[in-house]
């Protein structure tokens, strides 16, 4: 795999290169270089983004415009956004970012030109310990041909400036001259299931349960919040799964023929069933628990099993609810194991 200034592999990354892969990015390759299984891929790194923002700035001024904006002023916001979204989805690549691409998304297909991708924005200040940008910018799944990757890699560059994101980084005082953007183009899971995990719950801190939510499909419907996902909790020393809260799934997420994904009924027969099995929840433990003594400290982790039953990371990022927090657990082990369990979904990208 060649990597270039504007092309990083995850092989060639770690947290490290944060500044330039962002946190999305950036964690997709310590995964990588930890063996822990990722659909593979790569980054185009910030530097195409700069260099297209600083071409715009010369026209007219972007990042001292979003400083100068008030919090309170959700019209100034939302005007402001939509200017600047507009001027970068139709500013052209330059050319040399544009032929990495290309190549890069040939490398990466294979064959098959028309493979699905996943288009994933990937913030520089995204999934840090001092701000979690997740769910800000956007994500493009099941995206078809390296046109199409072209241009949802200027929309992620976009999504920068949504009203959501300009407003997040307005109320932390965050300097613009130090939030860019590179974008994750990795191979598209055919999810049977999927869904995310976290190292310690979620509810009351405590660290010694590892929390498990799944539904049917692709792990969008969770996101979008279109299902309630099922609940499992598992004790990290005993690999008991101490709490099984089975959920009417309703409606799934899967792939459209034509590029995207569809919104589809659940069949009947499976709507309330697990849609993953106790050697898969002990297995998805397992990797939990190796990706947290890996990074040092609890995580918040997306995954997908494919229907040949590979499991698969998406993202893993460091745990907020509790982060900074390290308390004694609110609750027991002896109270009610359900306290353990979140019923709740930002949304995540």
């Amino acid at each position: 795999m060649h990597s270039s200034a504007n092309i990083s592999w995850f092989v060639d990354i770690s947290l490290a290169d944060r500044a330039t892969v962002g946190g999305k990015g950036g964690s997709l390759g310590e995964l990588t270089r930890a063996h822990i299984a990722v659909p593979s891929g790569f980054v185009v790194s910030t530097q195409g983004f700069e260099r297209v923002l600083a071409e715009l700035e010369r026209e007219r001024a972007i990042r001292w415009r979003v400083e100068a904006l008030s919090l309170q002023d959700l019209k100034g916001i939302r005007l402001l956004s939509e200017e600047i979204r507009t001027r970068i989805r139709r500013a052209p690549l330059p050319p040399d970012v544009c032929a990495d691409i290309v190549v890069a998304h040939a490398e990466l297909c294979g064959t098959n030109l028309d493979s699905p991708l996943a288009v994933r924005s990937s913030a520089t200040a995204e999934d840090s310990e001092e701000a979690s940008f997740a769910g800000l910018q956007d994500t493009y799944l099941w995206v078809k041909s390296a046109e199409a990757v072209l241009t949802y890699v200027r929309s992620c560059w976009a999504s920068l400036y949504s009203v959501p994101s300009i407003s997040y980084r307005r109320r932390h005082s965050t300097p613009e001259s130090g939030v860019a953007t590179a974008v994750v183009v990795q191979k598209m899971v055919d999810a049977r299931s999927a869904g995310v995990m976290f190292t310690r719950s979620p509810l009351t801190g405590d660290r010694s349960v590892i929390t498990v939510e799944a539904a049917w499909g692709l792990g969008s419907a969770l996101v979008s919040g279109e299902v309630t996902p099922d609940h499992f909790v598992i004790g990290k020393i005993t690999g008991q799964i101490s709490v099984r809260e089975i959920s009417d799934k309703v409606m799934q997420h899967l792939p459209a023929g034509d590029g995207g994904i569809q919104i589809v009924r659940t069949p009947d027969e499976i709507r309330r069933m697990p849609p993953i099995s106790d050697e898969e929840l002990k297995a998805l433990s397992e990797i939990a628990r190796k990706v947290e003594r890996h990074y040092g400290r609890p995580q918040d982790i997306e995954w997908a099993i494919d229907h040949s039953g590979e499991i698969l990371l998406l993202q893993s990022r460091p745990e907020t609810a509790w982060s900074g927090n390290d308390q004694p657990p609110a609750a027991k082990p002896t109270e009610n194991p359900l306290l353990h369990v979140m019923n709740i979904f930002g949304g995540r990208r």
